[in-house]
């Protein structure tokens, strides 16, 4: 039997966090609604330390409002060097407010891709943020005797 080869990965500094965040403009938010976990593709953008996205009335913003506690994940992949990268923001999101705070906000050129009316901004406070790059593995090393099976229409 021979040793799998082991996938090195690499926990990043709170910096590099930042700026792989900075280098894609879609995540997943993570809120609680009605007690149970949802989640939602955003687009959002960096802001001195903060994640800023737009939204409208709904279950979203029910669940990113009022200091809710939230979690977002975006992830990224370098097709030259096979790299990727995963980080994960975890904190409080609260809509803002206050006729500055929402000028400044609305100079950050945050554009949803979704059409439809998105007046609403929310800021994601960080308590933590990690992330780890790591080398993606060549589809042969995890093809299983199953992969190739037929399946059926359903799945």
């Amino acid at each position: 039997m021979s040793a799998e080869p082991v996938s090195d990965v690499k926990d990043l500094e709170h910096h590099e966090c930042w700026a792989a965040l900075r280098t894609v403009s879609v995540g997943r938010l993570a809120v609680l609604v009605a007690g149970r976990p949802d989640i939602f593709p955003v687009n959002y953008t960096v802001d001195r330390g903060t994640l800023v996205f737009r939204t409208s009335e709904g279950t979203k913003l029910s669940g990113a409002s009022e200091d809710a506690p939230v979690a977002l994940e975006a992830d990224g992949v370098d097709p030259n060097t096979g790299l990727a990268w995963s980080v994960v923001v975890k904190g409080t999101a609260a809509v803002v407010t206050g006729t500055e705070q929402v000028l400044e906000t609305t100079q950050l050129f945050l554009f949803p891709w979704q059409a439809g009316k998105k007046d609403i901004f929310v800021r994601i406070t960080p308590d933590s943020i990690t992330g780890r790059r790591f080398k993606v593995t060549e589809p042969v090393t995890w093809w299983t005797q199953l992969s190739g099976a037929v399946r059926t229409a359903q799945e």
